[in-house]
């Protein structure tokens, strides 16, 4: 496949990460500003997860309180930093672990373009992927329902794999 300029754009592009809140959302929020003294940008509740986006300045002093937060939520609870573009907000959505290489990669079934991140082993794939793929199916439906890019294109679907395959 023949990587063009344009690839490389798609990394850059401008979004936004939306929601309307429900109220659960609203608790949450109140929640983690009560917990942490922090505003955080957007809570948004998909399937078992809660992603809280906070402010750059704001990523490692809340960071300080992921622990009991999760203790304290029956569904996991994670910190992201809030971002807008669509290479920081993946690096940010894979926080803990190493990312080998992102590319653009064509779907010739679907006929969209997906982005692959690339993983060095398959524990850190296994990792982000989740358990039974649960995870990186709510990152997708994230970008399906919750991030607008600002030249209005569709969302992008997520793919992990481990750089296993290519050695």
């Amino acid at each position: 496949m023949l990587y063009t300029i344009l690839d490389d754009l798609i990394f850059y592009q401008v979004l936004r990460v939306t929601n309307k809140y429900t109220n659960f959302e609203l608790k949450l929020y109140k929640y983690f500003l009560k917990k942490t003294h922090i505003h955080p940008q957007n809570v948004i509740t998909i399937n078992n997860f809660v992603f809280f986006f906070v402010h750059n300045e704001d990523y490692f002093s809340s960071g300080n309180y992921i622990n009991s937060i999760r203790k304290e939520l029956i569904k996991k609870a994670l910190i992201i930093r809030a971002e807008n573009t669509l290479i920081t907000l993946l690096y940010s959505l894979f926080p803990d672990l190493y990312i080998h290489d992102i590319r653009v990669e064509w779907n010739i079934y679907s006929r969209k373009r997906e982005i692959s991140i690339n993983f060095l082993s398959f524990k850190e794939r296994g990792i982000a992927v989740g358990c039974n793929g649960n995870y990186i199916k709510t990152v997708n439906k994230l970008f399906e329902k919750n991030v607008v890019f600002q030249n209005n294109e569709k969302p992008i679907k997520v793919n992990c794999i481990s750089s296993n395959y290519y050695f």
